[in-house]
C-alpha cells in the first residue's frame, strides 16, 4: 500500500514536512538577526552616545538623558537576547513591551510622529515570542535547577 508520502521520493534535502519546518526555522532566525541588529545598532546605540536625533527625542518628551540611556539599554539588551537562542522568547517579550511604550508615547507626546515603527516591530517579535515559547520554559528549568528561583517565596 503506497500513502501520499511515501510516493514522494527522499532526497537529500529531507522530506516535504521536514524541509518546510526547516525553511521556517531558517526564517525566524533571519529575523531574529536583522532585529537584533536593528535594535542594537540602529536603535539602542544612537541613545547610548547621546546621538542628536535622540537627544531631541527625548528632550521632547521631557525625560532626557537618563530616560533616553535607560530605552537606549533596554533595546541593546534585548537586541542581545534575540540572538541567545534560551533568551529569545524572553527577549522578544521584554522588548514588544518597549514597542508597546514607545507606540503610545509617540502617540500622546509626540503628535504620533513616527508610530507606526513600534507597531510594525511588534508583529515580527510577537512571531518569535510564540515560536521560541519552549525555551522560556527551558530557562524557567535551567534556573530552578540552579536555584536561582524559588518555588513558593
Amino acid at each position: 500500500m503506497t500513502t501520499a508520502a511515501s510516493a514522494i521520493p527522499a532526497t537529500t534535502t529531507g522530506t516535504p514536512a521536514t524541509t518546510g519546518r526547516r525553511s521556517t526555522r531558517i526564517a525566524l532566525r533571519t529575523v531574529q538577526v536583522v532585529l537584533a541588529l536593528f535594535f542594537v545598532i540602529a536603535s539602542g546605540v544612537p541613545k547610548l552616545v547621546a546621538h542628536p536625533s535622540a537627544v531631541e527625542v527625548f528632550e521632547r518628551l521631557g525625560w532626557g538623558d537618563p530616560g533616553m540611556y535607560t530605552i537606549g539599554a533596554l533595546e541593546v539588551l534585548g537586541g542581545i537576547a534575540l540572538l541567545v537562542p534560551v533568551l529569545g522568547s524572553v527577549g522578544a517579550t521584554a522588548l514588544i513591551g518597549l514597542m508597546t511604550g514607545a507606540f503610545i508615547a509617540s502617540v500622546t507626546a509626540l503628535g504620533g510622529e513616527n508610530a507606526a515603527t513600534p507597531l510594525i516591530l511588534i508583529l515580527p517579535l510577537a512571531w518569535i515570542a510564540w515560536a521560541r515559547r519552549g525555551r522560556t520554559t527551558e530557562l524557567v528549568r535551567l534556573l530552578v535547577r540552579r536555584g536561582g528561583v524559588r518555588s513558593g517565596d
